[in-house]
């Protein structure tokens, strides 16, 4: 995370105060040209101080460079963040066209959000998890960097060469949370110190980023500097994490799982309730939400298990014979990528039947890495790059087939996939006429609202016809109720670990393994698991609304494309922009 300071001179006092342009000018197309060369100013710097994520999106003017991973980097980038956040109040937003206007208030709330979080300080010493962290996010490179040409490798090899120091700028900022009291609970630093211990009991030939050299034969050809790279760069710094981590860091982990119990948690925990859900719901709303749809879903889960002619079993029985029958598990993980294949050939055929616009950007397949396999999901997305070499993957767990049950695979598809992730990002990112950050806000609220959204199209599409596939539905939707139980006991009400397991294992028939994988990513994440439900219901309550207003002028199609036409919103933009539309189509 490096800022570079020299924008500060060029780029925020350029963009509106010299350069010939005075701030004081009204006329509209003068202030929109102001408004969006600072868009553009920030685009730049996040490629510049984000070198990963701009290969990414195949910007490669950075592909030799890794992103600065110090504390003190950080606060240096914050800087610029609150630079940015000056330099558009000082536009007169009331001279904008509506779209501007928009475009503006939606950069302003990225930019506060950002500040917010960094003022309350607590997440930046807590981003070294199982889930996220540099250590995991590294070797992802090889996915997306170029290996076509001599410059290409040497970009590559100069970005192993710089991964030791980037390993020493992560230990001196855990040392920094440890000074304040604030570090990750050992459940979460016990499968932190497995991962790490994968990377440092693993030669160079066998490291994931060695495997580059089979992409061209230019790799290849530099065979021996890639492995040179890996032994006097990636594994001594990966070796210093593991030695601090298990020296110092592990030991001293916290013993309770909830961040209220890290001074100023409580407040922080507030705060992120209202990030993730952009509400102004409390962590008590939130949990009380949770308990309600709980009860409502697991009314509809006993008509399904009646009509799989399971009426005679309690609900705990019915579900460890959900868990136990081996005829609801692949044994071959080729049949599980093939049979999530076939679900989405069939929804790609549906889809015209839902939404009058869809993306042009393809999507794929992808098993997820076996070095990242153990601590992931049971799948999630990956979108194309702005430049479109690559299609949006769906990526697909295929470790410990015991744990992924067949009857959850069609409302997992169309939640990552089509209709959901991919088919909503890719719009997002195809949109015309708006600045760079609309593309990718990432709104989470309104993301995984509409991944639960999407899933529960496949009612309307015949995706449920099978009654197991129906019971696969209502056990997400129910996944994603009792998070808001989980989270908020966990992380307000202090709930133990084996409280938020026995939970979820009270309400879901999902595997132990499983099970336990989501109640350590809430401990891990904090906050993010609330956006699910909390965007679905808002989502659901637009439509009713709309159906309502509309009657017979209500169009599906019409309405979905209104929904997603202007990217991830706050909820309660979104809902502006909807109440308009009906307006519009009265």
């Amino acid at each position: 995370m490096k800022a570079f300071n020299f924008l500060l001179s060029l780029i925020f006092v350029c963009s509106i105060v010299s350069c010939g342009t005075s701030s004081k000018q009204n006329n509209g197309e003068v202030t929109r040209q102001q408004l969006n060369k600072i868009f553009e100013d920030y685009r730049s710097f996040q490629y510049y101080s984000y070198p990963e994520y701009a290969t990414y999106q195949g910007i490669h003017d950075y592909n030799d460079r890794l992103s600065n991973q110090s504390n003190a980097s950080y606060d240096q980038y914050m800087d610029s963040i609150k630079s940015f956040k000056k330099t558009v109040l000082a536009i007169d937003k009331a001279s904008l066209s509506s779209n501007d206007q928009l475009n503006y208030d939606l950069f302003l709330y990225k930019l506060t959000e950002e500040i917010m979080q960094y003022e309350l300080e607590i997440e930046k010493y807590l981003m070294f998890t199982q889930q996220q962290g540099y250590h995991i996010y590294f070797p992802q490179i090889t996915g997306y960097q170029p290996f076509e040409t001599v410059n290409d490798i040497e970009n590559y090899i100069k970005r192993l060469q710089q991964f030791k120091t980037e390993a020493g700028h992560l230990i001196e900022g855990l040392k920094e949370g440890q000074s304040k009291g604030i570090v990750l609970s050992c459940n979460i630093t016990t499968q932190v110190l497995a991962q790490l211990e994968g990377f440092v009991n693993t030669s160079a030939e066998a490291s994931p980023l060695y495997t580059v050299i089979e992409k061209s034969e230019v790799a290849k050809s530099n065979e021996a500097a890639i492995k040179l790279a890996i032994e006097e760069s990636v594994q001594p710094g990966y070796q210093a994490l593991y030695d601090y981590y298990k020296n110092e860091y592990h030991p001293n982990c916290r013993t309770e799982i909830g961040i209220s119990s890290v001074n100023g948690g409580k407040p922080y925990y507030e705060y992120l309730v209202k990030k993730y859900t952009t509400s102004d719901l409390t962590p008590d709303e939130v949990f009380n939400i949770g308990q309600s749809e709980v009860a409502r879903i697991e009314t509809e889960m006993k008509k399904v298990q009646e009509e799989l002619g399971f009426s005679n079993l309690s609900k705990l029985d019915f579900f460890t014979a959900l868990r136990t029958n081996p005829d609801f598990y692949f044994t071959e993980k080729e049949d599980l990528l093939n049979g999530f294949r076939a679900i989405l050939d069939t929804m790609d055929t549906k889809l015209p039947q839902l939404f009058g616009k869809l993306p042009k950007t393809p999507y794929d397949l992808k098993e997820i890495e076996e070095y990242r396999a153990v601590a992931a999901p049971a799948a999630y997305y990956y979108n194309a790059p702005e430049d479109g070499s690559r299609p949006g993957y769906f990526y697909v767990n295929t470790y410990n087939l015991s744990a992924r049950p067949k009857f959850t695979m069609t409302a997992l598809a169309l939640h990552e996939a089509v209709p959901g992730h991919h088919l909503q990002i890719a719009l997002e990112k195809e949109m015309d006429d708006v600045p760079w950050f609309r593309t990718t806000m990432g709104v989470t609220a309104f993301i995984e609202g509409w991944g639960l959204y999407a899933e529960y199209l496949g009612y309307e599409t015949d995706m449920y016809k099978d009654p197991l596939q129906k019971l696969g539905a209502l056990t997400f939707e129910m996944w994603r109720a009792c998070r808001l139980v989980v989270d908020a006991g966990m992380h307000y009400k202090g709930w133990t670990r084996e409280e938020a397991i026995n939970y979820l294992k009270e309400n879901l028939p999902i595997t132990e393994p499983d099970i336990i994988s989501e109640i350590d990513r809430y401990i891990a994440m904090r906050g993010q698991a609330l956006a699910y439900k909390i965007g679905e219901l808002k989502l659901k309550a637009l439509r009713a609304n709309a159906e309502k207003q509309l009657g017979d002028k209500f169009d599906v199609k019409s309405f979905h494309d209104a929904i997603l036409e202007n990217g991830s919103l706050p909820l309660s933009i979104l809902e502006s922009n909807i109440d308009e539309w009906i307006k519009n189509n009265q």
